[in-house]
């Protein structure tokens, strides 16, 4: 009867690390979060989705996409593209990178932080504007 207690709060810290497992952090402050079913949030408010296909909406209509291979579109066009590595490019330029303790860093300086969130949704939100 001991271990029930042990477990029942194994259970709370685990929800609770879920819930705010997906976190946007600039200068330390929380600005946005991805919940579970991909709704993104800026400072409260929801925006738009990160949709399991890869979709990207804002405002309910479909702006971009994030594919298998890390390139981001919005519209049709290629506007960046997410290394293996956690460098963020567009046009071909390192524009910054995610690294793996999810430090956010704009020309090598650390700009914020995306806990638990992937590489390819932090650099949507910090690096390519989608949600304003």
């Amino acid at each position: 009867m001991k271990i029930a207690p042990f477990i029942f709060a194994s259970v709370i810290f685990l929800f609770s690390t879920i819930i705010h497992a997906q976190e946007l952090r600039k200068k330390g402050l929380s600005f946005a979060s991805i919940e579970q079913n991909g709704d993104v949030r800026i400072n409260g408010s929801t925006k738009g989705r990160f949709e399991p296909n890869g979709n990207i909406r804002v405002d309910g209509s479909i702006e971009g996409r994030i594919e298998y291979n890390g390139n981001i579109r919005k519209g049709n066009v290629i506007v960046g593209r997410v290394e293996a590595n956690g460098e963020v490019k567009s046009d071909g330029y390192v524009v910054g990178k995610i690294e793996n303790n999810g430090d956010v860093k704009e020309d090598g300086l650390l700009i914020g932080s995306a806990v638990g969130v992937k590489k390819e949704k932090a650099a949507v939100i910090f690096f390519f504007n989608f949600f304003k």
